[in-house]
C-alpha cells in the first residue's frame, strides 16, 4: 500500500504538475469576475451609446433615469475641465492600481475568497473605465439617480463594481480588526 502512494507522489513530482499546483496562487481564479465586470460594463455602455441622446434623461422609475453623459474627470467629474492632461493621469492611475491589485490578488491564499472577490470587482471596474478613457477620451456614464431636483452624479456598471469592491474591502478590514481585538 505504501509503495503505491510513493509511486503516485513521485509521478506528480516528476511531471511537475503536483508541485506547480501547490505553488500557484489560487485566488487568481477570481479574475473571471473581473472579466465579467468588464464585459457587462462595456456592453451596457455600448447600449447606452446607441440608445440614448447625450444629456436627455429617459425616465425608468421614480428617482431613476437613464441619461448619457461623458466624464472626462474622475469621480464626481473631479478635474473634468482640466484641459485634457487629466486623461493621461487617470489612465496611468488605472493601470497602476489594477496592476497593484492583481499582484495583491496573486498573493492571496485560496481561502481569502471575500477579499479576492472585492479585488476582482475593483480591477474589473478600473479596467472597464480605462477602456473608455483609451477609446473615447472620457468615461461613458448613463445611470442617473435623483431625489426631487437633486441628482447624484451619473455613473456606470464599472463604478458600481468599484464601489462594491471597495465597500467589501472596508468590511473585510473591520471584520479582521474585530477578530484581532
Amino acid at each position: 500500500m505504501k509503495r503505491r502512494q510513493v509511486k503516485r507522489t513521485q509521478a506528480k513530482g516528476a511531471s511537475g504538475r503536483g508541485e506547480r499546483a501547490a505553488r500557484e496562487p489560487r485566488a487568481l481564479r477570481w479574475l473571471w469576475l473581473s472579466a465579467f465586470v468588464i464585459l457587462a460594463d462595456q456592453a451596457t455602455k455600448l447600449l447606452a451609446l446607441e440608445a440614448l441622446v447625450p444629456r436627455r434623461p429617459v425616465p425608468v422609475a421614480p428617482s431613476f433615469n437613464l441619461m448619457l453623459t461623458f466624464n472626462r474627470g474622475a469621480a464626481f467629474s473631479l478635474l473634468g475641465d482640466a484641459g485634457g492632461w487629466q486623461r493621461w493621469l487617470f489612465i496611468a492611475i488605472a493601470i497602476g492600481v489594477s496592476a497593484a491589485l492583481a499582484v495583491w490578488l496573486a498573493r492571496l491564499p485560496a481561502k481569502a475568497r471575500f477579499t479576492a472577490i472585492a479585488l476582482a470587482l475593483i480591477v474589473g471596474g478600473a479596467i472597464g473605465n480605462l477602456i473608455d478613457r483609451l477609446a473615447r477620451g472620457a468615461v461613458v456614464d448613463f445611470i442617473d439617480l435623483y431625489y426631487r431636483t437633486w441628482h447624484w452624479p451619473a455613473f456606470n456598471v464599472a463604478d458600481v463594481a468599484i464601489c462594491v469592491g471597495a465597500g467589501m474591502l472596508i468590511l473585510d478590514s473591520l471584520r479582521a480588526e474585530r477578530q484581532d481585538g
